[in-house]
């Protein structure tokens, strides 16, 4: 017998919400992990994006609020400002019945607003662990009274650097709080931070239901982060595209994206958080009307999207899961209709699509890009088609009186022909096909091909159980000491490791600047993967690190968006 929300004796204002929402039956993950939560048990839940956890921590955080109590009484911890939006956008709409105050706090939001509303009076907080700390320096987040803490993608969040942070939050809590963990897999250093941190906590593992992908023809391109859109345009110049969504991480990034592509003549419109649901609503329709071709969305912005003639998915942004990729991509070939998924990676990727391609157990294909004598000849080619068309219409009696005008004036019908032509193709010069820079590919290590062989263990095994990627060194004094002769050796301004450039960031142990922090900031910043970076030299007034020679100018392009704590970070190359 299946159960119901109604059978997990929550608040009928919360039974109301779901309910609202769409939703009668629990996932597995939501019937196993609620009434646990309820009944104050701390939980490890093994589960990836797309099994319903958010749920599962929310409508028991919700039912247990105590509306006499003062302060933040629930902490949620997230890796990134996305999922940190989702789940706060979760729980205010599970708790839409309810007088709930949330509030979501992540690095590039300004502070005032933050703290206002701190000071105001919030029931729950959801952070990235950055941000949250923060404001625990500025003394205006007090965790004294917080009744349970949730980590969410705990994984994600160690590989992001982040474990030292959420210790210190952990440290902040009172011990008596209820604690659930939720990651996709469970490596030492988790399982470590479990035993340390919880209280005899029960586990829940959920394994996911695989979607069939087989009709989508899939494939990828293989570009530097720069040259994304590039790629992209030189993609529609010669795909057979009559509907397109393209995902993207960030809802700034739908805009922006939009706007480029219409700028370069694909009529394209965003679909992201920001919009109200009216303004959701004329955009879907005018996509629907073939009035635009191209929904540039997030995957939070693309739920519940249901469209039928979607002739092509694009992954801008490869999802950090298998799953949200089937999900995506399954958008396209619906209704016995071909499909095609294409996907942008950058060089540090390629490792995620091998995971991909072990979930889905086929190979997706990589294709170079089209050059760009390939896409003049596509040019011309449609160009002539149509002057074909045209000829077997015959409909152009009016243009067939203006070429008898100028034969008549003295040119000849061949050059009245190719002058014709000339000027049908004046509007190509406003589409100049954009130049792409040579990829250099990342070798790939031995703890990636692992994660290939087996789906459960993270690419970074070894360095989850060391907390540290095991090709990092960290100095944190004025000098480096030679293991070799025992001297004292500054470290210089370049690196030591082939492959690697050395940067300079105007911060070091004065601010107290750590590791993890370096870590956090350039891998989610820069949208590089953390376990590339290499040598960190913190010193008094900076720091030195090792960034490999193919993520420089994507780290630099960046320069003026880093923030540690507190501290506005400036970078160059040292």
């Amino acid at each position: 017998m299946n159960t119901e929300f109604t059978d997990l004796n929550l608040h009928p204002q919360l039974v109301q919400a779901v309910t609202a929402l769409g939703y009668t039956t629990p996932t597995q993950i939501q019937a196993d992990v609620i009434p646990l939560l309820m009944a104050g048990q701390d939980v490890i839940g093994q589960a990836q994006t797309g099994t319903g956890k958010t749920a599962a921590f929310a409508l028991p955080i919700l039912q247990n609020l105590n509306p006499e109590a003062s302060g933040v009484q629930s902490l949620i911890l997230a890796p990134t400002r996305e999922l940190a939006l989702q789940v706060s956008q979760a729980f205010e709409e599970y708790g839409r019945y309810r007088d709930v105050k949330v509030l979501a706090v992540y690095g590039g939001q300004a502070y005032d607003r933050q703290i206002r509303q701190l000071r105001r009076g919030v029931d729950i907080v959801v952070g990235t662990p950055g941000r949250l700390i923060d404001l625990m320096e500025r003394k205006v987040l007090d965790l004294s009274n917080v009744r349970t803490v949730v980590l969410d993608e705990a994984d994600e969040m160690l590989s992001m650097g982040f474990i030292e942070d959420i210790e210190t939050l952990l440290k902040a809590t009172p011990e008596s709080r209820q604690t659930a963990l939720f990651s996709a897999t469970l490596p030492p250093a988790i399982r470590s931070l479990a035993g340390n941190y919880m209280h005899d906590p029960k586990s829940v593992t959920v394994q996911r239901k695989q979607l069939t992908v087989a009709a989508i023809e899939q494939r990828y391109y293989l570009v530097n982060e720069a040259d994304k859109l590039a790629a992209l345009t030189r993609l529609f110049e010669m795909e057979e595209i009559t509907s397109a969504l393209i995902f993207v991480r960030t809802r700034i990034s739908a805009g922006e994206l939009s706007n480029e592509l219409t700028a370069r003549g694909f009529l394209a419109e965003g679909l992201h958080g920001d919009l109200s649901q009216d303004a959701r609503e004329q955009v879907l329709n005018r996509f629907r009307q073939n009035q635009i071709k191209v929904l540039v969305a997030t995957d939070v912005a693309a739920r519940g999207l249901d469209i039928d003639d979607i002739s092509h998915v694009f992954n801008y942004d490869l999802p950090l899961d298998p799953e949200i990729y089937v999900h995506r991509i399954g958008r396209t070939g619906r209704a016995g209709k071909s499909g095609l998924a294409i996907s942008l990676l950058t060089p540090g990727e390629q490792w995620r699509m091998r995971k991909i391609e072990g979930y889905i157990k086929q190979p997706v294909v990589r294709i170079p890009l089209p050059t760009v004598e390939e896409i003049k000849l596509r040019r011309e080619t449609e160009l002539l088609s149509q002057m074909e068309i045209w000829l077997r219409r015959g409909r152009y009696q009016r243009e067939r009186e203006l070429v008898a005008n100028l034969v008549e004036a003295g040119f000849d019908p061949s050059e009245i022909a190719a002058a014709a032509l000339k000027v049908a193709r004046a509007e190509e010069k406003q589409r100049p096909i954009p130049q792409v820079s040579e990829v250099k590919e990342v070798r790939e290590t031995r703890n990636h091909r692992n994660s290939n062989r087996d789906s459960n263990r993270r690419d970074s095994s070894q360095r989850d159980s060391q907390h540290h990627e095991p090709r990092r060194t960290v100095d944190h004094s004025e000098a480096g000491r030679s293991k070799q002769s025992g001297t004292i050796r500054k470290p210089g301004n370049t690196s030591h490791e082939a492959g690697m450039v050395r940067l300079l960031l105007d911060a070091g142990k004065a601010q107290g600047i750590r590791p993890n922090d370096i870590v956090g900031s350039l891998a989610y910043q820069a949208n590089i993967p953390g376990n590339t970076i290499g040598a960190i030299h913190i010193q008094e007034q900076h720091t030195l690190v090792d960034v490999p020679e193919q993520f420089v100018a994507q780290v630099l392009a960046k320069a003026s968006d880093y923030r540690i704590r507190q501290y506005q970070i400036k970078m160059e190359r040292a």
